[in-house]
């Protein structure tokens, strides 16, 4: 399926342009407009049919030939039953998307790439010697064109044409286990845990993706762009249980059964791996106009730490490289001119390590009728948890702006818990006569 606005929002030129109402809005009230007619109800402006060069010229996106999205999905499991009340299942599920949308701005190209030159990031000072013997400027870098020859020849203005390509794709393998304990003396449980591994080259094609961009770091490298997904995650344990208190149940004194007895407890515990993130340098270093380019990793470098840059020049005062200010960083800033050597999504955030807990009595005032009290705890042990989102969903609930917390050179880089919620622990009462 191909959303709707994907098509609707990339109208050409002669649909798209607005129809201006001359000295508005005098024309409505000296009656002028709708005496005129009113809007003409044309396609185009006023001036004109657009010539070819003119509509070329205004221009700002694409419609490709619509190729539908495809997945393959495969499973294969084995469920085996004993003790009478136990349910074992393992299945191995896979999945493989193609024709997947990424969003592209089809006329620009990179001035810095894996087949053209770039600028040095050092992680110690060289000596001006070494400088002077760079023979690659910025200024040089700089002057290399960003848009296509073909694009250019063709008449287009040079600004962003956007097109949702059908170039991406993903795949997604997991082994999933479930133990099962069915309703029987009080006491149902289940147990899952899953191991998968999901990667991808593009995860969504318009702006949902805060702590992973949208658009690739080099519109014509896609082969750059395939790693481990924003959706990954590696291991998820939940355990659940529901027990009945089974004391008291068949008393025959009223008070006993209703006051000593009817107690339920339930309980959920969910251990995951934390969503992964994309360093960002907060700079266009590769020049084809779009600042969310990676960063230069080093691999020896400390985990979660970030550096900036700062420029260095020959004995003419051209810019020539860059040197980390932090050497033991593992994360440093890519600057303009620069090449960034790091992949998509190797930011890790925490985990979740969540208990959530239910306590409920029951009082039977007939046997249609009954009063329920119950506590409801989420987070019970209050465990910390600096999640992007909420406990049970992925959905970003504070701090859009990724400038504070994924770009090297800022001081609250990779700093989860002074940019997101804890989760706290949350509780609630509720009553309830059923009937």
């Amino acid at each position: 399926m191909i959303f709707d606005n994907v098509g609707s929002t990339a109208y050409p030129p002669q649909q798209s342009i607005t129809y201006d109402a001359v000295n508005f809005p005098n024309v409505f009230k000296d009656g002028t407009f709708l005496a005129n007619g009113g809007i003409n109800g044309k396609l185009v402006p006023s001036a004109g049919n657009l010539s070819v060069l003119d509509a070329r010229a205004a221009s700002s996106s694409y419609i490709p030939d619509q190729v539908p999205p495809t997945s393959a999905q495969w499973n294969l499991g084995v469920q085996h039953v004993f003790h009478n009340d136990y349910t074992l299942e393992v299945r191995y599920l896979g999945s493989h998307g193609y024709h997947l949308l990424t969003q592209n701005r089809l006329n620009k190209i990179a001035k810095c790439s894996e087949s053209l030159p770039c600028l040095p990031t050092f992680l110690t000072a060289p000596s001006q010697a070494q400088l002077d013997s760079l023979g690659l400027t910025l200024a040089q870098v700089q002057a290399r064109p960003s848009v296509g020859p073909a694009w250019n020849a063709a008449g287009f203005n040079g600004a962003n044409v956007v097109g949702f390509m059908p170039w991406s794709s993903s795949q997604y393998h997991g082994l999933a286990s479930q133990l099962t304990r069915r309703f029987a003396r009080g006491l149902q449980a289940q147990a899952a845990y899953t191991w998968s591994h999901n990667r991808d080259n593009a995860t969504a094609t318009h702006f949902s993706t805060v702590l992973s961009p949208r658009r690739p770091q080099d519109f014509y490298d896609l082969k750059n762009e395939w790693s481990d997904s924003p959706l990954d995650r590696r291991h998820r344990l939940t355990p659940s249980w529901l027990y009945e208190a089974q004391w008291m149940l068949h008393a025959n004194n009223w008070a006993a059964r209703n006051l000593l007895g009817n107690w339920r407890i339930v309980g959920t515990y969910t251990a995951e791996t934390g969503e992964l993130t994309t360093p960002q340098s907060g700079a266009d270093s590769n020049g084809n106009g779009d600042a969310v380019d990676r960063t230069i990793v080093n691999p020896a470098g400390q985990a979660n730490i970030g550096s900036d840059v700062t420029a260095l020049k020959n004995t003419r005062g051209d810019t020539v490289g860059y040197l980390a200010k932090n050497p033991n960083a593992r994360y440093i800033r890519a600057q303009v001119g620069t090449f960034p050597t790091a992949g998509r999504n190797t930011l890790k955030m925490p985990g979740i390590n969540n208990f959530d807990m239910s306590l409920a009595k029951r009082i039977k005032i007939t046997e249609s009728k009954a009063f329920e009290i119950r506590g409801d705890a989420a987070n019970v042990f209050n465990h910390a948890q600096y999640t992007a989102g909420y406990i049970n969903s992925v959905r970003l609930t504070s701090n859009t702006n990724t400038n504070i917390f994924l770009v090297p050179s800022a001081t609250q880089f990779a700093q989860w818990s002074n940019n997101f919620s804890s989760n706290s622990r949350t509780m609630q009462l509720v009553a309830k006569f059923i009937f």
